[in-house]
Parts: C-alpha cells; sequence; structure tokens
C-alpha cells in the first residue's frame, strides 16, 4: 500500500499522521487488525475467514498473526455463527463475525432480531451484546438473485441493532473500529461493488481505483468515525440527494450528468439517523431525491421520505422523490435495468426540478 503523511489540526496543536492507500477490503482489515491488536477481547470468526482469508479477502492474514483461538473457520450455518457469537458476547467477548454475503443472514435472523438485539432490553442492561456482523451487501458485480440483496430495512425496523453502510474506505476503516467498540450490535453493510474503486453506475467506464481517489487515504494506525453522522458529500443549494453505500457515488455523477446543483448526503448510519443534517439541507434547498439499491417497497428510503415530509413540509417546493430498485428479485441478466443509474436519478433530479 502506498504510503504518505497528513498533517491534522487538533486542539490547537498539528500531529503528523501516517497515511495510507488502501481500497475497502484492505480498509475493513485494517480495522479488524488494530481493533484485535488493542484488545484481545475482539475475535473474528466465520464462513472460510481464517486460512483462506475471506472469499473477498477482507480478513487475510488475520489467522496467521493473532491465531487460530481469535479468527477461525465456521461450519456453514449463519444462526450457529451468530448465535456463537451472541453467547461469547455474553461472556465477555466482542466478536466481529462475517456473514460471507447479506442474502446468506436469513437463517440467523431470529438470532439477530430476537436475541441480540433484545439482550440488553431483556436483562434489564446486565448484559449487552457487543457484537459486530460484517456482510458484504448489494449488486453490480452480476451475482444475481442470491447474492445480490440490499437487505439494510429488515434490520431498521428493530429496536436495538445499529445499522451502518460505508460508502468508501476511509468510513470504512473508521466506522467499523466505532462499531467493533460499541457495547450493542451493529449490522455492517459492506457494498461489495465498492469493494475495489467507486463506482458511479457507469458500467460501460474503465473501473476508477480507491488509489486515486481522495477518501482511499485511510489513517495506518486508531481512529473512528462516529455512528450516526452523516456527512454532507456535495454541497448545492437546488436540490437535497439522501443516498448511501453504492448510491452516494451514483447521486454524484447524476448531479454532474444533469448539470443540476445537488446537495449530496451520504447517511453512512441508517440506524441511528443523522435527522439533522437531512433537516438542515432540505431546509435550505425546499426539494429531495432518496436514492438505494433496496427494492422501493417498504426499503429505508420510504422512512426517509416520511421524516422529510414530517420535518420539512412547510418547506418543500416539490414532492419528495425515491429512486430504487424495482420490485423484484435482482436480475442476472438485466442487472443494469434494475440497477439505478445516473440516467435514473437524473431523470428524477429533472422532474423535482420542474415540479
Amino acid at each position: 500500500m502506498p504510503r504518505c503523511r497528513r498533517i491534522f489540526a487538533a486542539s490547537g496543536r498539528k500531529r503528523v499522521t501516517e497515511m495510507a492507500r488502501m481500497t475497502m477490503i484492505e480498509a475493513v482489515r485494517s480495522a479488524m487488525d488494530v481493533s484485535m491488536a488493542r484488545d484481545d477481547s475482539v475475535v473474528v470468526f466465520g464462513e472460510d475467514v481464517g486460512y483462506f482469508g475471506g472469499v473477498f479477502r477482507c480478513t487475510q492474514g488475520l489467522q496467521a498473526k493473532y491465531g487460530k483461538t481469535r479468527c477461525f473457520d465456521t461450519p456453514i450455518s449463519e444462526s450457529g455463527i451468530v448465535g456463537t457469537a451472541i453467547g461469547m458476547a455474553a461472556y465477555g467477548l466482542k466478536p466481529c463475525v462475517e456473514i460471507q454475503f447479506a442474502d446468506y443472514m436469513y437463517p440467523a435472523y431470529d438470532q439477530i432480531t430476537q436475541e441480540a438485539a433484545r439482550i440488553r432490553y431483556r436483562s434489564n442492561g446486565d448484559f449487552t451484546c457487543p457484537i459486530v456482523l460484517r456482510m458484504p451487501t448489494g449488486g453490480g458485480i452480476f451475482g444475481g438473485q442470491t447474492h445480490s440483496q440490499s437487505p439494510e430495512a429488515l434490520f431498521t425496523h428493530v429496536c436495538g441493532l445499529k445499522v451502518v453502510v460505508p460508502s468508501n474506505p476511509f468510513d470504512a476503516k473508521g466506522l467499523l473500529i466505532s462499531s467493533i467498540e460499541d457495547p450493542d450490535p451493529v449490522m455492517f453493510l459492506e457494498p461489495k461493488r465498492l469493494y475495489n474503486g467507486p463506482f458511479d453506475g457507469h458500467h460501460e467506464r474503465p473501473v476508477t481505483p480507491w488509489s486515486k481517489h481522495d477518501l482511499g487515504e485511510v489513517p495506518e494506525g486508531h481512529y473512528t468515525v462516529p455512528i450516526g453522522r452523516a456527512e454532507i458529500r456535495r454541497l448545492g443549494s437546488a436540490v437535497t440527494v439522501i443516498a448511501y453505500g453504492t448510491m452516494v457515488h451514483v447521486a454524484l455523477a447524476a448531479a454532474e450528468d444533469a448539470g443540476i446543483d445537488a446537495e449530496v448526503i451520504d447517511l453512512r448510519s441508517l440506524l441511528p439517523l443523522d435527522l439533522d443534517t437531512i433537516v438542515q439541507s432540505v431546509t435550505k434547498t425546499g426539494r429531495c431525491v432518496v436514492v438505494h439499491e433496496a427494492t422501493l417497497t417498504s426499503g429505508f428510503g420510504a422512512e426517509v421520505v416520511s421524516l422529510v415530509q414530517e420535518h420539512c413540509f412547510y418547506h418543500l417546493e416539490a414532492p419528495v422523490m425515491r429512486v430504487a430498485g424495482w420490485d423484484t428479485p435482482y436480475p442476472h441478466a438485466q442487472e443494469w435495468d434494475y440497477f439505478p443509474g445516473p440516467a435514473r436519478v437524473g431523470r428524477a433530479l429533472a422532474e423535482v426540478m420542474e415540479a
């Protein structure tokens, strides 16, 4: 990994921080490495995450460095993986486990929602459940219907969980460290289409690596990005675009392609949600488009639209619009017809500006 140094100002003093150019895969791995080195109670496990280093290589080298008791392979049983993690957490460990694809988490949904999310409440605070469930999510890699789903809305409906979706390596590392250090269960959804570079939805163009992107520059040591705080990726005054994960880059491309002065918000955290940043932006622009890759009906965008309507009603100049995946299983052959690309987002931006 190429390295450089960056000077940060903190409390009136300057400090030099070692930086490295990382892919999102490397940033996620670095977050686990840093956390395991700082805290012996952090353990990493899942299907093929040990010797093999994970199907996407996010855990590569961790078993060799920390041993088979702290980074190990499991049977192909998602309910067993999550159930074991919950038991470990109750005994004081901090499991960071991998569900190989988000589509595979359904057998463990009972453990996640009925056990992990409820332990603090059921025990009146005597127990917490400091587990992180890492899940590669979303499409754009021709994975078809069982390797491309975006199930985030299924988790945001559950009290007791936190839901995080990074859009770049810098946030991925900082948010994962925050998630590992959090005393409650965190669903950490990693957009697999972003693992090796930002993707703006123009699939016919060459892939841009993270090494050429500002947010591919990541501190090598420990740092955190707070859960529950959004980031404005593009300032604008005409319309607010709210997105997360891969769709952040699609929204940025759509605004540039359409020549519209859009303000693009990267939510980063869906639960808790940074409502203040959303309200401030929509109050300023008076227009709003919400973008996500998951299916439209009952998607997380519906919750965002409802909140915007509730808190910004008297400032809206046009109805809030959603751009999302279609209400159909994720297709293989027609992937780019399903994927909410810049053209679809651009049409929504034009429509809301003309309303």
